[in-house]
């Protein structure tokens, strides 16, 4: 956000101290160095000196600017939706190093259109949970413990029921397939969660669930994603 006439105030997200809050002197004028490092999105290395109450921007190298989500205004909501969520989620002097590479996986798999918006939308965000430790169980039946015939997903147990454990919760229909794409999300390593794609009936359950399981967990409303759905309605 800008301060003052020529400076700015960034936050970073750092593998090293989690979340920093730090000013950007006379990042605002055109000739400065810092001009387009202090624009969203801007992944390299920063330089900081620490003041009494505050860090103060020196020098910045930066390897992506992820310009191609600048060229596109839906990838923009999509990308600004994930950075709000990461700034959220983070916290200052924490090791902030699993959310930094999940954010940076995230932002290139928007930009590469291999992906639809919205399934990289779905995985980000359950991947998230598992990053803060509130993701849901899959692998077996909340009510009576087994592992086969999990058809239902229920976002008030918080995980899946079996096909006798259903009656009288309320329980998503969950196909085999889709029950396979959440565990996948939450076991993949990072470099291959991005490497798949799902039908629209999967992509249609992992919206019903997350839509519903993902603001219980993460109460929070982010004013980017209003933005995104008035873009994509």
């Amino acid at each position: 956000m800008p301060i003052g006439d020529y400076d700015k105030r960034i936050t970073l997200l750092t593998k090293e101290r989690g979340k920093i809050t730090a000013f950007a002197r006379g990042a605002r004028r055109p000739t400065s160095q810092l001009l387009a490092a202090t624009s969203p999105f801007s992944f390299g290395e920063f330089e900081l000196f620490e003041g009494h109450s505050t860090y103060n921007l020196a020098r910045a190298s930066i390897s992506n600017y992820f310009r191609e989500l600048s060229e596109d205004p839906e990838k923009a909501c999509y990308g600004f939706y994930f950075l709000e969520i990461a700034d959220y989620c983070s916290r200052e002097n924490n090791d902030g190093s699993e959310l930094l590479k999940l954010l940076y996986q995230t932002l290139r798999a928007l930009g590469r259109h291999a992906l639809e918006n919205r399934l990289v939308r779905r995985i980000f965000e359950l991947r998230v949970l598992l990053v803060e430790g509130e993701y849901p169980n899959l692998y077996f039946c909340q009510n009576c413990g087994k592992k086969e015939r999990l058809s239902y997903f229920s976002v008030q147990k918080e995980g899946m029921l079996c096909a006798l454990c259903k009656e009288g919760a309320d329980g998503i229909p969950v196909e085999e397939s889709a029950l396979y794409t959440m565990q996948y999300i939450l076991s993949a390593k990072l470099n291959a969660l991005y490497t798949f794609a799902v039908s629209q009936e999967v992509l249609l359950t992992l919206e019903q669930i997350l839509d519903r399981f993902f603001t219980m967990r993460i109460s929070h409303a982010f004013q980017s994603l209003d933005i995104l759905k008035s873009i994509t309605g």
